[in-house]
């Protein structure tokens, strides 16, 4: 019982993690001012929002994010921990008890999207709007995607993604 709830807060957290970032960015490329957008602003919004479904979404979440963290979730599910239960989201992502290589890259990319977000904040509109429009088309990418993968995780009898889990001695 305690693995389900645990695979449950797991996917849970994450997509509550991810609709924050949605909502807050949403607002950002709602107040964009769309009727005094010059010709290069709607080419920018275009290119943007291209790029970032396809890198964002499809790359990163759709290949890449989604499917490890649904083998995290069905592997949570059957080796629960109290730890593991308790910190449930972040163990989905890998960042700890991982593969050591995992755990560098989790690392590395959290600190590279926070500087992002960091410095897109500088920016004025109508510039922010339009990368917070991109952004918020990946992250909506990822939480249907990562929803998808998990529910495939726990029909299927067979799931071919790799939780990437250290290896356990013998």
């Amino acid at each position: 019982m305690l693995g389900v709830i645990a695979a449950l807060w797991g996917f849970t957290g994450i997509c509550l993690l991810f609709s924050s970032a949605i909502y807050r960015l949403g607002g950002m490329a709602l107040e964009m001012p769309l009727a005094s957008f010059e010709w290069y602003h709607w080419l920018a919004l275009v290119l943007c929002l291209a790029f970032m479904g396809f890198a964002e979404g499809y790359r990163g979440f759709q290949q890449n994010f989604s499917p490890r963290v649904a083998a995290r979730i069905r592997y949570l599910k059957q080796n629960v921990t109290p730890l593991r239960a308790l910190l449930a989201p972040v163990f989905c992502m890998g960042f700890f008890h991982a593969q050591r290589r995992r755990q560098i890259v989790t690392f590395c990319l959290t600190g590279g999207i926070i500087c992002l977000v960091l410095l897109v904040r500088l920016l004025e509109q109508p510039w922010r709007g339009i990368i917070d429009a991109g952004v918020v088309l990946g992250l909506t990418w990822g939480i249907v995607s990562l929803a998808a993968f998990t529910l495939q995780a726990f029909v299927n009898k067979e799931f071919n993604y790799s939780p990437e889990t250290p290896v356990e001695p013998r």
